[in-house]
């Protein structure tokens, strides 16, 4: 009887913490990595950074896929590729959708977040974000090598998910919309138009500094701590979330910390964002 009463309350407590475990399914760390590549033979890691920090050293077996090389040539800086030249950039860098694909950068959060919002975007059902905590590594004992690994070339067969790219037109619509919330998440002076390159933010949003989403580690914050921090700041879980920046590089840890975390089921992030508003508005300061 005493066994019963133990598993149920073990079935009890599980149930309580379920929300959370699932909502942070993928953002995983650095044991939980370590198991799913010796689990998992589809695994396709991707240093999402910057080519100097890869070169320096890397996960072993990892590719360098860097978010700069997903941006279009044109005059507005920093919009995505079209989803068939995404699907193809991809495929020939050795990742296929039907991969499961982890993710990492400097530790920043920043890249890696872009680069798993540009999957998502694309269909991609099996994407995951490893933070670069060098204590968690270092415990793991992942191994860093400087030798590079070069993808095998695939297919991506892409199946936009069009919900989670906000238009021009949505940001328009969202200044007159009390069920739409537009964050800016660049700093203070960036947004009010005080830092010298900065010309403000586009009228009717609200700001939320990126990094106010992490921990001092730069790892993601609680589900509570972040809930706490965004319905300060009127970003209900029954509002439609909308985050940019200045090429939306920092949005996309936004959309994470919203997506997954505090899991609002309406998160978008404009592509766009300043760059491409700046061609066609004014900023408001």
């Amino acid at each position: 009887m005493k066994q019963i009463f133990k598993n149920i309350t073990i079935v009890i407590a599980f149930l309580f913490v379920l929300p959370t475990v699932f909502a942070q399914l993928d953002i995983i760390n650095a044991a939980e990595y370590k198991a799913l590549v010796k689990s998992d033979k589809n695994v396709v890691t991707v240093h999402a950074g910057k080519a100097k920090n890869y070169n320096a050293n890397h996960l072993k077996g990892s590719i360098l896929i860097s978010y700069k090389d997903t941006d279009q040539k044109g005059d507005i800086k920093g919009l995505m590729m079209s989803p068939q030249d995404l699907a193809k950039f991809f495929g020939e860098s050795g990742i296929s959708e039907t991969n499961t694909i982890v993710l990492y950068d400097n530790g920043s959060q920043k890249y890696s977040t872009r680069m798993y919002w540009l999957l998502k975007y694309l269909g991609a059902p099996n994407v995951k974000i490893l933070h670069k905590d060098k204590d968690e590594w270092r415990k793991a004992r992942l191994v860093l090598v400087s030798t590079p690994t070069k993808g095998k070339a695939t297919t991506f067969t892409p199946s936009v998910d069009a919900s989670i790219l906000a238009l021009m037109a949505d940001v328009e619509a969202s200044k007159d919309d009390a069920n739409m919330v537009l964050i800016d998440v660049r700093a203070a002076n960036e947004f009010d138009g005080t830092e010298e390159k900065s010309n403000g933010h586009i009228p009717g949003a609200i700001n939320i500094n990126h990094k106010d989403f992490l921990t001092e580690s730069e790892a993601f914050k609680s589900a509570d701590e972040l809930k706490a921090l965004v319905e300060k700041a009127g970003a209900t879980s029954d509002k439609t979330i909308i985050l940019y920046c200045t090429t939306s590089i920092r949005g996309a840890v936004g959309y994470v910390a919203f997506k997954n975390i505090l899991e609002y089921p309406n998160v978008k992030l404009y592509d766009g964002a300043e760059q491409e508003w700046i061609t066609k508005h004014k900023l408001e300061k």
